[in-house]
């Protein structure tokens, strides 16, 4: 190996590992987002919340 062979693999190493981790959280939070407001479920007519607190 020669000398400066070793500096250049190490150095192609780190950007390596960098671009993967980078890649990794970059789809890591464009996995977790949802598009609109969360909705409740059950149909419309059927969901008592939000309501006040104690109930009447």
């Amino acid at each position: 190996m020669k000398p400066g062979q070793r500096r250049e693999i190490a150095l192609w190493l780190c950007r390596l590992m960098l671009g993967v981790m980078v890649s990794t959280m970059a789809l890591s939070l464009t996995a977790c987002g949802k598009e609109g407001d969360p909705q409740p479920p059950g149909p419309a007519n059927e969901i008592t919340y939000p309501r006040a607190y104690p109930p009447d």
